[in-house]
Order: C-alpha cells, then structure tokens, then sequence
C-alpha cells in the first residue's frame, strides 16, 4: 500500500538541481529510504527521465554492492566500509552522455570518505546527488556540516495525521484515537492489530532507537538512560530541567546521576530526533529563557510504547500532536511566557505554543475539552495581554465549527486543524 509524502516529495522536487547534495534526514524508519527510492524515482520517471539516467544504489543491499565486488559479509568481516574507488568506477561506467544523471544512494555511511566523495559530484555540471543515511552523522542535526556547507536538508517526520488517514480504514475520530495512540511510523500504521503494532514499537524502540544511542555513545550505565525516557515519556509537555531531573532521580531512583550526565542524555535523544525540546519565550520581554524546557515526542507510538501504553493522557497527546504538526509545517515553535499583575499579584501566563514562519507568527493554545465558558475565558486569558495584531488561535478536542469569538480569538476543532493546512489563514 502506498503512503502519499507529498510534503516531502515537494522539497525534493523543489531542490532539483540546486547545486548541493540533498540529505534526507529524520528519524529511523519515518520512511526516507521508501521517499528516495519509490516516490521521488517514480516522480522522475514520471517526468521523463530515462531509466538509464537514475543511479540507484543502496549500500546495505548485497544485490546492489555485488554490482561494484564487494560484499556484505566480507566487509563486515574485515571490519570496513565500502571502497570508494570501486563505487566511482561504477558511477563513471553507468555515465554515458553528457545529460543529467540522478544519484539516489541509500545507507551512504557505509561508503568510505562519503563525504569527499558526494563532494566531488558538485564539480560535475550533469550530476545531481540525494543521499539517506542513519548512523550518528546522518542522525544529528549537525549532518549538514559534513559537507562544508554544500549539503542541503529535507527533515523527514513519521506520518502526520492527514498522511496517516490516507490509509486508514475507519473515520476520523477512531483514526485520531489510534494514531494518538500508536503514532505515524508508517510500518506500524501498515501492520495489522493493537497487539503487533504494540509489539513492533517495543522492539523498534530496544532494538534500534535504544542501541543507536548506545552504540553511538558507548553509554555505560543504561538503567540510567532508560530511566530517563520514562520520566520524560510520563510527563509530556512539562516543564523541566537538567537539575529538576536529577532531584526526581535522587529521590525515586535512588541514582546519583548528576545533571551533566541528564543533559548529556537529553542532548542525545534531541541529536536523534527521538525528542524536540522547546524553549521559552518572554513574549513581552521578547527574549528566550533559557531553562526549563518543554519536550515533545517526534512519534506519540514510541512514547506509548515506552511506557507500556499505561498513560494514554488524551489532553498532553493532542498538545503534542499539534506540536508535530506545527513542526511538520516548517514553523518554529516556542512556549509563550507572560509575565503580568492581576490585582496587584505578579503572575506568569503561558500561550502553549508560539510559531513563527518567515513574517507570519501565531499564538495557540491546546484545550481538548471547554465545556463551559469558564474554561473558555481560561484558555484565552493569556491572549488578552498580548497587545500585537498576530493571529490568537484554540485548539479544541471539541467538534465545534471554526468561528471567532467578540475578542478576535480563531476558535478551531482539532480535525479543521489537522486536516485543512490553510485554516490557520481563514
């Protein structure tokens, strides 16, 4: 079955012979590989180009290194990548003319001094380079800095809610249920029954996220990193820090931990894209605050499954949600903070989520349930002290119609919010 990744489907075509080496990153198994591979080469195909003129060629497939002399098993053995002189040679026998050649190349960590070598694609005028990778470089945020400035990102994330109801079978409101629950990797979202999506996050989770930061980072005492992501997996959405942490580790745990271990560790899931950390920001002050901090899981199936699915909280998973959603959109995304007197009282309110894109900013504010006009009034209490023209938005988990309320506040069920891009503009 396919998945339509229309969004990033668009990057790549939009970054056509740019000049630079597209990197698709993300984190694993969101579906890089199956965008590079299946949809991005069907879109060329589509378009005209010859067959011939499509380099694929995956470093982890036997079929496709056996093409160069090399071979899985012996690489492994001798404990080294692939050579490069053996994979340029190829390159240069499968170059014909002077037009346009695509390289698609998957797993590309597994080529030896891969950076030089993509690098040196660039003096070619008819070369055009896109690379997926998921060792350490290619799962950090600072991939791009492997090729001196001459590479260019398509952040992937695992399904948004409206590619995850492209497959769906049921409606919306079951369909929002289940993906709150078992979250958008798109070879979850395609297996059958609760129990196996259920299993294959667990395993996912100890057999790859697990291992990658630990094999990565030859992280000693696991009980401790472990421990961690349950804290932060039964506490979505909360405001923390480093020190907060220890203390929570020192009382329950028992661990004498220290904070500059924890901030290694959250740093670790950042780099890897499991976690998002949100900074805040003094809306009135116009200044960050450094410390605490938000985070957001990148998939809420991961986190359910970190937790053996016993906290399934649909107010921090529809906060969340809107999280992924906002990010998956290109905007940046703050915690509001305003700092305020009420009757001669200092008090701080917060506005869940303050996004910027290029000249456009929105305020939102995540309330799966307003069932009176008390929490009405609660919910937009923080908006009232903002005295800029920017867009005042809720979101509801209610199944009210979008409309404005007398102060100018956009009132959105979160169905018209996941599922219309463009309502934020009505």
């Amino acid at each position: 079955m396919e998945i339509k990744r229309d969004l990033y489907l668009k990057q790549l075509i939009d970054r056509k012979q740019n000049g630079l080496i597209k990197v698709i990153t993300g984190i694993r198994r969101c579906g890089k590989s199956y965008l590079l591979n299946t949809l991005f080469y069907n879109y060329l195909k589509n378009s005209g180009v010859d067959d011939s003129h499509i380099i694929k060629f995956a470093f982890d497939s036997n079929i496709d290194l056996n093409k160069i002399g090399e071979n899985i098993i012996t690489l492994e053995k001798e404990r080294r990548k692939v050579d490069p002189t053996k994979f340029v040679g190829y390159i240069q026998s499968k170059m014909k003319d002077e037009g346009m050649y695509y390289l698609l190349l998957d797993e590309v960590q597994f080529l030896d001094c891969f950076e030089s070598v993509l690098n040196s694609y660039l003096h070619m005028d008819n070369v055009d380079v896109y690379v997926t990778g998921s060792n350490a470089k290619f799962l950090s945020k600072d991939v791009i800095t492997e090729f001196a400035g001459r590479g260019d990102e398509v952040h992937m994330q695992p399904l948004s809610f409206a590619e995850f109801m492209s497959v769906y079978k049921g409606d919306k409101y079951d369909g929002l249920t289940e993906y709150m629950l078992y979250g958008g990797i798109p070879m979850v979202v395609l297996r059958e029954g609760e129990e196996n999506k259920s299993l294959m996050l667990k395993r996912l989770f100890d057999e790859i996220y697990i291992k990658d930061i630990e094999t990565r980072h030859k992280i000693r005492n696991k009980t401790d990193l472990e421990d961690l992501l349950n804290i932060l997996s039964s506490s979505i959405g909360s405001l923390t820090n480093p020190e907060k942490l220890k203390n929570t580790f020192h009382t329950i745990k028992k661990s004498n931990i220290t904070s500059a271990t924890i901030k290694k560790y959250l740093d670790y899931f950042s780099d890897c894209f499991l976690l998002e950390a949100v900074v805040r920001y003094d809306i009135k002050g116009k200044a960050y605050i450094d410390t605490p901090l938000k985070y957001y899981f990148s998939d809420l199936g991961l986190r359910n499954a970190r937790i053996n699915f016993r906290q399934f909280e649909q107010t921090h998973s529809m906060e969340n949600v809107i999280y992924n959603e906002l990010r998956m959109r290109g905007f940046s995304v703050d915690v509001g903070v305003i700092n305020t007197r009420e009757e001669g009282i200092r008090k701080q309110l917060e506005v869940d989520f303050v996004c910027n894109l290029g000249s456009k900013r929105y305020y939102i504010q995540s309330a799966y349930s307003m069932p009176d006009e008390e929490k009405r009034k609660q919910e937009i209490r923080p908006f009232v002290k903002i005295d800029d023209s920017f867009k005042k938005i809720v979101i509801t988990g209610d199944m009210s119609p979008t409309y404005y309320n007398d102060d100018g506040v956009l009132f959105m069920n979160i169905f018209d919010f996941l599922l219309k891009p463009d309502n934020l503009n009505v």
